[in-house]
């Protein structure tokens, strides 16, 4: 009796949970129309356009590996910005030919990140995403300070708005920048592999998803599968917003002969409800391993235990 009022419990979080992503979803749907506005694509394809230049302008490019990427360099290039501007403004031309000391400019590049020097005292971070080792998207993140001394702030950015590049600001970039640049990377790649895997699902099990749920960053992820054995409902919470693999999961799983024959004698018996079974191995699977490879797992215990 006790396992049959923790099951209904436990349906009742599941309805609840549905309404509310429900409202996430047609939130989402509202705030991609805004942000898909020209003034928003202007944006993007502004910086792209600037940091392609600043690319081309740069005598090398430099990969940087371990400890190379550190603080030092990190000032290295801030130095290198406000020399470069100081030298400009007391020339009065910017157009003049360097000196010597600016002849070469350098862009680093540190995994999936390019951090190259742009136009005035302005550093600018090239976000580079993949999945399944294709690219995705690219963003970008702007940083300046009024003088080498001051700290750096984001002049602009590319960066979807429900990540929490503000918070991360105000947290890192002050005491511990070159963390910031590598949380910001973290953060952006973490969330395209989890809406990626989201997306391998729906192509996989497309006429099997009966509904899905998630939340703007993908850190809170629902759906119903369904066929002619098993209903498997599937529910994901991620720990943070840089992982790619859930800690909270439930996946209930419904034998379809018993679902139906449920729903067949409920006119006759009010209250009568099918019981899901819990499928730990599959719960455990989805803790250990990408999105699409835990619903195949979950899939085949269904299978055995319908059978």
């Amino acid at each position: 009796m006790g396992e049959v009022n923790f099951m209904q419990e436990e349906d009742i979080r599941l309805e609840t949970t549905r309404a509310r992503f429900a409202n996430v979803v047609k939130r989402h749907a509202q705030l991609t129309e805004r942000l898909s506005r020209d003034s928003d694509k202007m944006i993007f394809e502004r910086l792209q356009k600037e940091f392609e230049a600043a690319r081309a302008s740069q005598s090398q490019e430099i990969n940087l590996d371990g400890e190379q990427w550190n603080d030092g360099l990190l000032a290295t290039v801030r130095e290198q910005v406000h020399m470069e501007a100081d030298r400009k403004t007391t020339s009065g031309d910017a157009n003049d030919m360097p000196t010597s000391h600016f002849q070469e400019k350098v862009t680093y590049r540190v995994g999936n990140k390019v951090i190259c020097c742009l136009e005035g005292t302005r550093i600018g971070i090239l976000y580079e995403t993949s999945f399944a080792g294709e690219p995705c998207e690219l963003y970008h993140c702007v940083l300046e300070s009024k003088s080498f001394l001051e700290k750096m702030t984001v002049l602009e950015h590319t960066i979807p708005f429900f990540l929490p590049i503000r918070e991360v600001e105000n947290d890192l970039l002050s005491s511990n920048a070159m963390r910031f640049i590598d949380h910001i990377g973290e953060l952006l790649q973490a969330y395209v592999d989890r809406r990626e895997q989201v997306r391998l699902v729906k192509e996989l099990y497309g006429n099997q998803i009966g509904e899905l749920y998630h939340s703007l960053p993908y850190h809170m992820i629902e759906f119903v599968l369904e066929d002619s054995d098993c209903k498997v409902t599937v529910s994901l919470r991620y720990p943070d917003l840089v992982s790619v693999l859930p800690t909270r999961v439930k996946v209930l799983a419904w034998p379809m002969h018993q679902y139906k024959k449920s729903h067949t004698s409920s006119a006759g018996a009010m209250g009568s409800q099918p019981i899901p079974a819990r499928l730990s191995y599959a719960e455990d699977a989805l803790r250990t391993m990408s999105l699409p490879e835990g619903i195949t797992f979950a899939f085949f215990f269904c299978f055995v235990m319908s059978g």
